[in-house]
């Protein structure tokens, strides 16, 4: 898993009626986000993120890989 400490701003999204956002093209096109993608919504006391399911995916995959070991 790579660590990357460039930072973003997207601009700002309004949330609609039903809870919804857009996600920026930028952002989208930079994080390869593709319609129908799962994205896990994590918060803190300070904020929200949005991190793709398949990069949890991959490191549990990792994890389990190295205790079949």
């Amino acid at each position: 898993m790579k660590t990357n400490d460039e930072k973003h701003i997207f601009g700002v999204v309004k949330v609609g009626d039903k809870g919804q956002i857009v996600i920026p093209r930028d952002a989208r096109k930079l994080y390869n986000i593709k319609p129908g993608d799962a994205l896990l919504l994590l918060g803190d006391g300070n904020g929200m993120a949005l991190v793709k399911t398949q990069i949890f995916h991959d490191a549990i995959e990792q994890v389990m890989e190295g205790l079949n070991k």
